[in-house]
């Protein structure tokens, strides 16, 4: 757990890094106008939608290939000369020839499209072949990414994600919002940012002799072929389940609502997302250890890095959700943010209990993903599409964007339960136990006794005195009554580097 608790810190770092320019990037997005040029609600919705309907044209092309990729990486290294491991030659190929026929679907249902989103969309059917190109790239990242999971080299890959792609951004906005360029060109260069740092994920693993493309079957892919492609199949219906049922709301928001009400619930998606940050950090990392350790048949470390995910998860959410939930209106105040955007802080609230949820149930899905027992990701897929499809439609035309958020809390609350419920069962792994309760518990007090104390403060000295006062509280309680054991390992490495220097 040590060097998945080391990757994790750092890529979370990163990460947060890359969440702070990406602030910065909403903030342009949503702030007032004035003499430079400003991005209209609809502008930004439009952002939004490109990244969401890239997830599902992704999830279509990838064909299920990417788990596949960290799955099986271990009997290919354990096997096979470095130069010899043609997974990627595979992956790669499989890939582009499901992005083409997305491509060729594509063309066929655009007057369906257009049918759909012409009203109070019309921005979405102007830009629509523009989404190709930028779905392109997040798959062949994507597949690059599920590489770097396999070889343990997620930080660089995190980082490019994340963060790299947040600047990348930043630039094309400051040249659309000092008028170098027009919001058409913005959007025909932001179509290409994820090839660019495709390109450069892929330089940096062929110049450090990480990646290789050998066209010959080796015979480790000659021995797993059929148990591939047979795994491949339901974890490709699985992908395409998870994709629909993250992306479904913003497509329904914009039918029913335009895109101005997306670009409200974006920015309320984007602040809960926060919460999510280090359980995206760790997911990535954890994944090639415990497709070894399933190899390896090492129940006692899977074990351990389930119940520890679960513990540390949920107090990071907390920390962060509470951080958060006691500033938002004054950020929204402080910085500017055009008016309409408060119409989003109920959606920030239920959907931070969403994160909580997910994050405080841990590692479920990446032990249950890497398991013999993969095939349940599909059901369970299936099960939480089922109830997330109807729920969002029928939430959101009679209640709006509330409607959408109390949708996810109660698909993925039923969703995470039954996961628990089967690694319990199937497995014997129970990770809650009495932390688990004090640990809500104080999140709970810490909250409580920051608000009453600072929330009659305004601005920026507001926020400052809350977060100190929530984030001293909090954390004391949970060195003082030991909750998770990696706060005493982690204060102890902090101190020997210290000493040694």
């Amino acid at each position: 757990m040590g060097n998945i608790r080391k990757q994790t810190i750092i890529s979370s770092l990163l990460v947060y890094f890359g969440f702070l320019i990406g602030a910065i990037n909403i903030f342009f997005y949503t702030k007032i106008g004035n003499n430079h040029g400003a991005f209209s609600a609809e502008q930004f919705g439009l952002t939004r939608i490109f990244f969401d309907y890239a997830q599902n044209m992704y999830a279509f092309s990838s064909l299920g290939i990417i788990p596949i990729i960290y799955k099986f990486y271990p009997y290919y290294k354990d096997n096979l000369e470095e130069h010899e491991i043609d997974l990627m030659s595979w992956a790669m190929i499989t890939a582009l020839f499901g992005f083409i026929l997305i491509l060729i679907a594509g063309f066929y249902f655009e007057p369906l499209f257009v049918n759909q989103f012409s009203v109070r969309s019309k921005l979405i059917v102007d830009y629509y072949y523009w989404m190709f190109p930028f779905a392109l790239g997040m798959l062949f990242f994507s597949v690059i990414e599920g590489f770097c999971w396999g070889i343990q080299k997620s930080i660089i890959s995190n980082f490019l994600k994340e963060t790299g792609l947040r600047i990348f951004t930043l630039a094309l906005i400051l040249l659309f919002y000092f008028k170098i360029i027009s919001f058409a060109s913005y959007i025909k260069i932001f179509a290409f940012l994820y090839l660019a740092i495709f390109f450069i994920l892929a330089f940096y693993l062929y110049h450090t002799k990480r990646l290789h493309f050998p066209l010959k079957m080796s015979r480790v892919t000659k021995k797993f072929k059929k148990k591939i492609l047979g795994m491949q199949a339901l974890i490709f219906g699985g992908t395409l389940i998870a994709s629909i049922a993250a992306t479904i709301d913003s497509f329904i928001i914009a039918k029913f609502m335009g895109l101005g009400v997306v670009a409200v619930f974006g920015l309320a998606q984007y602040a809960a997302n926060l919460v999510q940050v280090p359980q995206r950090s760790i997911q990535s990392i954890s994944a090639g250890v415990l497709s070894r350790a399933w190899k390896d048949k090492n129940m006692t470390e899977i074990e351990r890095i389930y119940q520890r995910s679960c513990i540390n998860l949920l107090l990071i959410a907390l920390f962060i959700f509470g951080n958060l939930w006691l500033n938002a209106y004054q950020g929204i105040q402080v910085l500017n943010i055009q008016k309409e955007y408060e119409g989003g802080m109920a959606v920030i609230f239920v959907l931070g209990m969403v994160r909580i949820i997910d994050a405080g149930t841990g590692l479920n899905n990446m032990v249950i993903n890497t398991s013999i027992y993969w095939r349940f990701d599909f059901y369970s897929g299936v099960i939480l599409l089922a109830m997330r499809l109807p729920l969002t439609y029928y939430l959101i035309k009679n209640f709006g964007i509330i409607g959408s958020a109390f949708a996810e809390l109660i698909a993925f609350g039923i969703y995470n339960f039954i996961r628990f419920e089967f690694l319990r069962r199937k497995f014997k792994m129970q990770p809650f136990n009495s932390k688990t309760v004090f640990a809500i518990l104080f999140g709970i007090v810490a909250y409580a006794i920051s608000y009453f104390l600072g929330n009659s403060i305004l601005g920026w000295p507001g926020i400052l005195i809350r977060s100190i006062i929530f984030s001293s509280i909090f954390s004391f309680a949970i060195y003082y009554w030991k909750i998770t054991p990696d706060t005493d390992q982690l204060i102890l490495q902090i101190q020997q580097r210290f000493r040694k220097k």
